[in-house]
């Protein structure tokens, strides 16, 4: 009796042989996985590992801050109280220099102009409720260059 006659018998008539390739195959893949972590750990000698440095914060004091949540799509108007224009977005650049993204113009969102201005130069009341921009009017904020997020 051959060997392939001789595995059929013991594992019966209803036994398919995909399972054991399938099997291999599985192990096969498990053993590069192993071989390819062996070969990283081998190499990740220059690694470090990063210290991360924490700092105590006044929590009191943070939690009179103005949230950002409360700022995009507030109303922004000029000395005149007339309404300029619209919180859009808030950025936050390194070193800690924000800027508040106006929309100018349009309706919903739609149609408007976005201009950059940097977020101290918005005078924004303590219990941030109301923002202005002293000195700036629809037309002085359509005329600054257009504002276009960084495509991904």
């Amino acid at each position: 009796m051959s060997n392939m006659m001789l595995t059929a018998a013991l594992r019966g008539p209803n036994t398919s042989w995909k399972q054991p390739a399938r099997a291999q195959a599985a192990r096969h893949v498990g053993y590069q996985m192993l071989l390819a972590a062996a070969i990283a750990f081998t190499f990740a000698g220059n690694i470090h590992a990063q210290a991360v440095e924490l700092v105590v914060v006044d929590v009191k004091a943070v939690a009179v801050g103005l949230q950002a949540s409360k700022l995009i799509g507030m109303d922004v108007r000029n000395s005149q109280g007339e309404k300029i224009g619209t919180i859009d977005d808030l950025l936050i650049l390194p070193r800690a220099r924000a800027f508040a993204i106006l929309q100018v113009g349009g309706f919903l969102g739609i149609g408007g102009h976005l201009v950059a201005v940097p977020l101290d130069s918005l005078t924004i009341t303590a219990g941030g409720s109301r923002a202005s921009l002293r000195g700036a009017t629809k037309d002085a904020l359509r005329k600054l260059p257009e504002f276009h997020y960084k495509k991904k």
